[in-house]
């Protein structure tokens, strides 16, 4: 695995930041060392997804990356799911493709590039994976996004969202950002490191509070949210179709 040193050289002013080839090469350091209990994450969501995949549907992971939840899902879905990678990075896919190839997925499964902000086709759906990702989507579509994988969804199909989040009160999401930042740095990213992405990232991710998200999710059509991972400002919720 190759070590995140995307934001090591000082610039003068950071562009905002992008799932290029240069953030792909290097995005599973990156993400294990920027996000709290990554992989207790992705190992809850391959646990939640064994309980709700049906034989004859499709998994979709929407913002799927390099494909770590796909790899560790196929050890416990059915292999008559179809597995349904979504991005709009086609560097993060071809990364995607070598880690399923070499991990021996053998069910079938497509790999596609699309933007969300532009909608997506979901369709036969018993799973859809939103980790991290609603966050990048503008909020303009976030709604419409949430309607479309409704739409999509079988009869009690849910969706697992991962998403960094703000806190319901300013004080405290003062003091969970500061948290944020320790933990960063018990990572080893330097103060430059952690100054220049949050830049790169300002225009870019753009959190909810979590009662805007379970709203948001209200309002597309899901019946019934539930947190299941909490984590200062990073959430985990399932909601169902009913």
């Amino acid at each position: 695995m190759l070590k995140d040193e995307v934001f090591k050289e000082q610039t003068l002013k950071p562009a905002d930041f992008k799932f290029s080839k240069k953030v792909a090469d290097v995005f599973d350091d990156m993400v294990s060392r920027s996000v709290p209990f990554y992989a207790e994450m992705q190992r809850m969501i391959a646990e939640l997804a064994a309980n709700h995949a049906l034989d004859g549907t499709n998994v979709y992971d929407l913002g799927c990356s390099t494909g770590t939840s796909f790899i560790l899902m196929d050890d416990t879905i059915s292999k008559d799911v179809r597995f349904v990678g979504i991005d709009d990075s086609a560097d993060m896919l071809q990364k995607c493709k070598g880690k399923l190839d070499e991990a021996g997925i053998s069910r079938p499964y497509d790999l596609v590039v699309g933007d969300l902000n532009n909608g997506v086709e979901i369709k036969n759906a018993s799973v859809v994976i939103l980790c991290l990702t609603l966050q990048f989507v503008r909020p303009l579509y976030r709604e419409k996004l949430l309607k479309k994988i409704v739409d999509g969804l079988v009869d009690n199909g849910v969706l697992i969202i991962v998403e960094k989040i703000l806190a319901e009160e300013s004080q405290f999401n003062r003091d969970f950002i500061d948290y944020y930042y320790n933990y960063k740095r018990r990572q080893h990213y330097s103060e430059m490191e952690i100054s220049q992405k949050r830049e790169a990232l300002e225009n870019v991710l753009i959190p909810y509070k979590l009662s805007e998200n379970i709203l948001m999710l209200r309002e597309a059509g899901f019946s019934h949210c539930e947190i299941f991972f909490k984590w200062y400002n990073f959430s985990g919720i399932v909601a169902v179709k009913n």
